[in-house]
């Protein structure tokens, strides 16, 4: 199969699981009532949420400084921000891509190469990965019924979580201190691999190898583990603050725990290739908020709107000046992915 017709394949899949989870959120809604209840919103909060989102992504641009020190010292956060609000305007279009034009897109701005910027996008992916799952088991640790949507039972998964969450502790610090050990045991898998995996697999390997030169700078590891979670404390801020701009939502005195929560499901909702996490996210959310919490179906859907759409917008407006701003034409990045595609 070509790269363009998996392209093609990918966008197609990607649209079929976006209708199919926005019909599932939006099927037992009155369009009326929906209108209503986003036309209520308290518009102070939706303004307040505006620069929590955009302090996310610059706290992103802020780490990602850090795991490129080794290739080169005081780079500009303000293009890192323009790298990483480009990447993210094209996600939203394309899923996955915009990781591919990061990478071009900072190494033009600072003279970088690469490679190199690929290979700190690949080990900043890692660091969020192991970090969310760390974040992930001790939400379920700490509130069990957070399940309940999903599962009968979810108490008797408690010891498999904190389990989960050490394990989790335990690999991110190994990343920055034992990255030795790590590439070791890679290497005793890499035979057990499919051959016709070993090329791309090598790729892999060697963009994390690259991506993690930083664990050879210590004075780095506090910082880096510091906006790792920082990011998603801000993350679950802009959920929390959310809660304020209804009323029915608001009456109900939910908790920071309660946006962490939703933070859990938000993540595992972009996992899945749906462009822009449109639908899985109105989906997961809808769903958490009624089943967890007693939100109304109406309230829920215009809540998942307000914080997914909100947060687009600006992501597109922020990645389209930065786009323009910065000189970057639409053919040449095409020309990009379709080189690293």
């Amino acid at each position: 199969m070509s790269h363009k017709t998996k392209r093609i394949v990918r966008a197609v899949v990607g649209g079929i699981l976006a209708l199919a989870f926005l019909y599932l959120a939006f099927r037992n809604v009155k369009f009326a009532e929906l209108l209503d209840s986003v036309l209520r919103v308290n518009v102070f909060w939706v303004f307040v949420l505006v620069p929590v989102g955009l302090a996310g992504h610059w706290i992103r641009a802020v780490r990602w400084a850090y795991l490129l020190a080794p290739v080169k010292s005081n780079i500009s956060t303000r293009n890192l921000f323009s790298a990483v609000m480009i990447g993210y305007m094209i996600n939203n279009i394309l899923p996955r891509v915009g990781e591919l034009v990061r990478p071009y897109v900072i190494g033009k701005l600072e003279g970088i190469s690469k490679s190199s910027a690929f290979g700190s996008v690949v080990a900043e992916r890692i660091i969020d990965m192991v970090s969310f799952f760390f974040i992930m088991c001790l939400v379920f640790f700490v509130y069990p019924n957070s399940l309940d949507p999903f599962v009968d039972d979810p108490a008797m998964a408690r010891p498999l979580f904190l389990i989960g969450s050490v394990v989790a502790m335990i690999l991110f610090v190994a990343l920055f201190l034992k990255i030795d050990v790590l590439w070791k045991i890679v290497g005793l898998i890499h035979p057990l691999l499919p051959r016709r995996f070993e090329s791309r697999i090598d790729g892999i390997v060697q963009s994390f190898v690259s991506g993690f030169a930083v664990s050879k700078m210590p004075e780095k590891f506090a910082p880096l583990a510091a906006t790792s979670f920082l990011l998603w404390i801000v993350y679950a801020l802009g959920l929390y603050i959310a809660f304020f701009a209804f009323d029915p939502i608001a009456e109900l005195g939910l908790g920071f725990g309660a946006s962490v929560v939703l933070l859990v499901m938000s993540a595992l909702a972009f996992i899945l290739p749906a462009p822009g996490a449109f639908g899985t996210y109105h989906s997961f959310l809808t769903l958490a908020l009624v089943r967890l919490y007693g939100v109304n179906d109406v309230t829920a859907l215009s809540y998942t709107i307000l914080t997914h759409e909100l947060g687009y917008v600006v992501v597109m407006v922020v990645g389209v000046y930065y786009f323009l701003k910065d000189n970057f034409k639409v053919s040449e990045v095409r020309l990009e992915v379709a080189r690293e595609t």
